[in-house]
């Protein structure tokens, strides 16, 4: 019996794969025996054990998303898992914010998710293993002040989970997400140098609850939006 969930030949795609949670999530699958392809907005980079990278992909813009794949599913074979690391933050008052940054962040954050997996499901409904995890935020249970734009568009992201996974529990796709605190990465390190690190959730440790989801031993679990919040 393995001690950790394997996941071997589950091709999947990692949307926002260049960033510090989409390499560490790409590279506990590939360990855990799963093809993996990333996809970002930034310049393609060689990142080694990937099945693929795509890079300077709009995941916002249909045509685009949509070539890269159709692109990753032909390099694979095929699309298992899909993994909606893809996202961004900003923290502004309700005082003196502006709108935009309420538009930004529901585009960011919830319509990629939501076109990622649209894009994603010819392929993941062709697949008997088929699963998507989004990456949401504790933010989405209650929002503190500074967090209004970024909370409100990660439980737009966990409504979409849940909605998600009953429309397709009757046909074999399995939708979760995770809801970490804060990850210990180095923009959040430069932006709060006082705190206590060891409190975070590390990338490679969210990754690790990313991999159990895509796993079969969450065979049993969809609809889900899980708390991970190390010892915020």
């Amino acid at each position: 019996m393995h001690t950790t969930p394997q996941l071997d030949g589950l091709r999947v795609v990692v949307t926002g794969g260049l960033g510090s949670l989409g390499r560490r999530t790409g590279a506990v699958l590939t360990a855990r025996g799963a093809r993996v392809t990333l996809v970002d907005r930034a310049a393609a980079v060689r990142v080694k054990g990937m099945a693929g990278v795509l890079g300077s992909v709009d995941l916002g813009d249909t045509a685009a998303a949509g070539k890269a794949f159709a692109s990753a599913a032909d390099r694979m074979g095929g699309i298992d898992g899909l993994v909606n690391v893809a996202g961004g933050f900003t923290w502004e008052s309700i005082e003196t914010g502006d709108v935009a940054t309420w538009d930004r962040l529901y585009a960011m954050n919830l319509r990629t998710a939501l076109l990622a997996s649209q894009l994603a499901l010819p392929h993941l409904l062709r697949s008997p293993r088929a699963s998507i995890v989004n990456v949401g935020a504790l933010a989405a249970q209650k929002a503190a002040s500074g967090m209004g734009a970024y909370a409100a568009s990660k439980a737009a992201v966990a409504r979409l989970t849940e909605a998600m996974a009953d429309e397709f529990k009757e046909r074999g796709l399995r939708v979760n997400a995770v809801l970490p605190s804060i990850l210990d990465t180095p923009p959040n390190r430069a932006d709060m140098p006082k705190a206590d690190f060891s409190r975070w959730v590390t990338p490679d440790a969210l990754a690790a609850v990313i991999a159990f989801l895509l796993s079969a031993d969450a065979a049993a679990v969809t609809g889900a939006c899980l708390p991970v919040t190390g010892r915020v």
